[in-house]
């Protein structure tokens, strides 16, 4: 789950309208972890210890900073606040800053256009129709990239204060929302930019933000045979066991154990070369000399590459063995990234044969949650075709892990 800061100087409508969202269900991409507000005197303090969301009071940027530090927000949203943010704040963050404006921008917005005095100078100009904006900040005011607009009427015996609880009621407290949620769902770590047809199997190594080493291991299956298959940990490694028994399929390249630790390495695999790496290891050798000995799985017509990793205090290595060659790629930790290589590039038609993953391991964004993470890969692989997954994020010698199975055990 995303982390949301909300920053506030007043009343907290608009945060009101953020947290009923995440009650109801209409933001569930990210979650309020702060509420900060520039004044002591704010009852969007009130709004936030009623709902149980941790807040603070910061008067200027100085303060602000040290509260977002510790929080870690994923997502800034100026629900309300008073002051502009500077260009220095702003690069600072190095997150999204989302703000809700009370006009249509390009109209009626900018330096000294804020709270009711949008609304006086809206019934001024006589125009019929105003509304709400939802932008991204920039070190322009009200000048960021807009996400999303909602129009609403100007009535004939409009005050500003009665125009003002409309543009909240029918469009601020709608749309910001809504807007936020589109902002969170679009910055979730997604693997594959939809659900994946088919990838076959696939690893990924890499670094979380806050520094702890991380990996996946997914299969995929369109046979009902390969579908019949689940995770189970044994000890620290992990196995594959058949969840339905077929006496006249050979499981040799289906059964193996992917994931085993040797000392301070990491072997993860798509195939018995788990053993073979972890052997060669044992006896001096290395995980490109073990790979040399190995050639793509012999499931004429597909012939399925072999991909592997190892993980290493250092850093990390990933291999694919294919028809045309054995490729070896060497990577650093760099903190919420990670690389990955899977099997096949897409799924085909009936008789077809299946393409082989082309190209360098992709890079992936990594999150600090490992549940959000595996649970969003989850989604990514799609329901037709996946069979397993395992996600692990070391804390140190520890770690937290996730399993998903689509079948039971036996």
């Amino acid at each position: 789950m995303l982390k949301i800061a909300v920053l506030v100087s007043g009343g907290g409508t608009n945060l009101q309208a953020l947290i009923d969202a995440q009650n109801n269900g209409v933001l569930s991409s990210g979650k309020i972890a702060h509420v900060i507000s520039s004044r002591e005197d704010a009852y969007a303090l009130k709004r936030a210890e009623e709902a149980g969301i941790p807040s603070a009071v910061a008067k200027n940027e100085d303060e602000i900073l040290p509260v977002l530090a510790e929080v870690r927000p994923d997502i800034i949203v100026l629900a309300g606040y008073m002051k502009i943010l500077s260009a220095e704040f702003i690069d600072t963050v190095k997150v999204p800053i989302v703000n809700v404006h009370p006009s249509l921008i390009p109209s009626f917005c900018g330096k000294g256009y804020y709270g009711l005095k949008v609304h006086e100078v809206v019934l001024k100009a006589g125009v019929k129709v105003t509304g709400a904006t939802v932008h991204y900040v920039n070190e322009i005011p009200d000048g960021g990239e807009i996400i999303a607009q909602k129009a609403v009427d100007v009535l004939p015996n409009d005050t500003p204060e009665v125009l003002q609880r409309r543009v909240m009621e029918q469009a601020e407290w709608v749309l910001l929302p809504q807007s936020v949620e589109e902002v969170c769902r679009k910055m979730k770590p997604h693997v594959f930019p939809e659900p994946h047809k088919y990838a076959g199997r696939g690893i990924i190594v890499g670094m979380t933000p806050s520094g702890g080493k991380m990996l996946a291991y997914f299969i995929m299956g369109r046979s009902a045979t390969s579908k019949a298959r689940r995770f189970e940990r044994s000890g620290n490694n992990l196995v594959i066991k058949l969840t339905k028994e077929d006496k006249d399929f050979d499981p040799s390249l289906i059964l193996y154990t992917p994931l085993k630790i040797l000392d301070d390495s990491v072997i993860v695999t798509n195939g018995d070369q788990t053993d073979i790496i972890y052997n060669a290891l044992r006896y001096g050798g290395t995980f490109e000399g073990a790979l040399r000995t190995r050639t793509y799985e012999p499931d004429a017509p597909h012939y399925t590459p072999r991909i592997s990793a190892i993980m290493t205090p250092s850093g990390y290595r990933q291999s694919i063995l294919k028809r045309d060659g054995r490729y070896f790629y060497e990577y650093d930790y760099i903190p919420g990234k990670g690389r990955l290589i899977h099997t096949y590039n897409h799924d085909v038609k009936p008789g077809e044969v299946l393409p082989s993953f082309t190209g360098e391991p992709r890079e992936v964004n990594i999150i600090d949650d490992v549940e959000e993470f595996a649970g969003t890969l989850w989604s990514d692989l799609g329901e037709d075709y996946r069979v397993a997954l395992y996600v692990r994020y070391y804390d140190g010698e520890n770690f937290r892990d996730k399993l998903y199975n689509t079948q039971e055990a036996n």
